[in-house]
C-alpha cells in the first residue's frame, strides 16, 4: 500500500528535512531533494510506522469493546426487584 500526502502536507513538511539535513550533517538540501528523501521515507519507512499505528488502533478499539459490558449494562428485572436486595451486580463476563 502507497502512503500518499496531499501536496500541501508534503510541501509543508520538506522544510523541516532541509533544516534537518543542514543542521544534522551540514549540507544543504533543496526542495527536489527534500521531496525525494519523503518519498524514499514514504516508501520504505512509512508502511512500518502505518502497520503499527493499525495495530496501535485495533488494540484500543479492542479494549473498549471488551470493557463495553462493565460500562453498557443495564439492571434486569428491576420492575419487580427480580434480584435479593444487595445482589444487584454486573454479571462477570469476562474470561
Amino acid at each position: 500500500m502507497d502512503i500518499k500526502l496531499s501536496p500541501d502536507t508534503v510541501k509543508r513538511l520538506q522544510g523541516p528535512i532541509q533544516r534537518f539535513v543542514s543542521e544534522e550533517y551540514g549540507e544543504s538540501l533543496g526542495e527536489l531533494g527534500a521531496g525525494t528523501f519523503l518519498t524514499f521515507c514514504l516508501k520504505e519507512i512509512g508502511p512500518a510506522i502505518y502497520n503499527q499505528a493499525i495495530a496501535d488502533a485495533q488494540n484500543c478499539m479492542q479494549e473498549r469493546v471488551t470493557d463495553l459490558e462493565n460500562i453498557c449494562f443495564a439492571e434486569e428485572t428491576s420492575y419487580w426487584g427480580g434480584a435479593k436486595k444487595g445482589t444487584h451486580r454486573k454479571p462477570d463476563l469476562r474470561r
